[in-house]
């Protein structure tokens, strides 16, 4: 399969098994004209299929700052396979559920095109373990046929998101932010200054 993403000419070796194995996923394509990636991001393509986003990503970044890592052992296979076969073999590939088997942090940005046509666990394991990978001003970047499931998830998890409709796909962003994290623990300080005074009632 060959594709050019905003003029970069990419070469992948697909498998019959895996998704979209004969020409670059409309989904895909639609997150990848909806995101930025700029020098010195630390990007994790979380299934990564054929590896076309992570190999993207490392055309514009560099190798030494993509991850990729997909559930199936023949994605990872050919990932790292197109990894070398595109000149970007510095890329580390994991094969693993979720974030099994990265250890990498503190990503600026984590691209994904889940698994929608299952229920949402998968789903929800992305993007839950996602907020924890992510340094702060880092973003999650989903893209799906399905609108109201991940807005609603996104909102509860980053406190907010942006959704653009692309060809038919929803693309989301969501961005882990400070004020996030101030919030959150606003709320654990007046619910242990609750208890703390319900305790010494007693």
């Amino acid at each position: 399969m060959k594709a050019v993403i905003n003029g970069i000419a990419l070469t992948l070796d697909t498998h019959p098994d895996m998704f979209s194995p004969n020409f670059p996923d409309t989904g895909t394509l639609a997150m990848l004209s909806s995101v930025e990636i700029n020098k010195g991001d630390r990007l994790l393509d979380l299934g990564c299929g054929s590896g076309i986003v992570g190999i993207y990503a490392a055309k514009l970044i560099g190798a030494e700052n993509v991850v990729m890592t997909d559930s199936s052992e023949i994605a990872a296979k050919f990932a790292e396979k197109n990894a070398e076969l595109n000149d970007v073999g510095g890329i580390r590939v994991y094969c693993g559920d979720a974030y099994e088997n990265v250890a990498e942090k503190d990503f600026t940005l984590i691209l994904s095109n889940p698994p929608y046509h299952t229920d949402f666990s998968v789903a929800k394991s992305f993007i839950e373990g996602g907020y924890r990978r992510l340094t702060f001003g880092g973003k999650m970047i989903m893209v799906t046929k399905r609108a109201d499931w991940y807005k609603n998830k996104l909102t509860s998890v980053f406190g907010g998101v942006k959704i653009i409709s692309l060809n038919g796909y929803f693309v989301f962003i969501a961005e882990k932010r400070e004020q996030r994290k101030k919030l959150i623990q606003k709320e654990k300080n007046k619910l242990s200054a609750k208890l703390s005074r319900k305790y010494a009632q007693k």
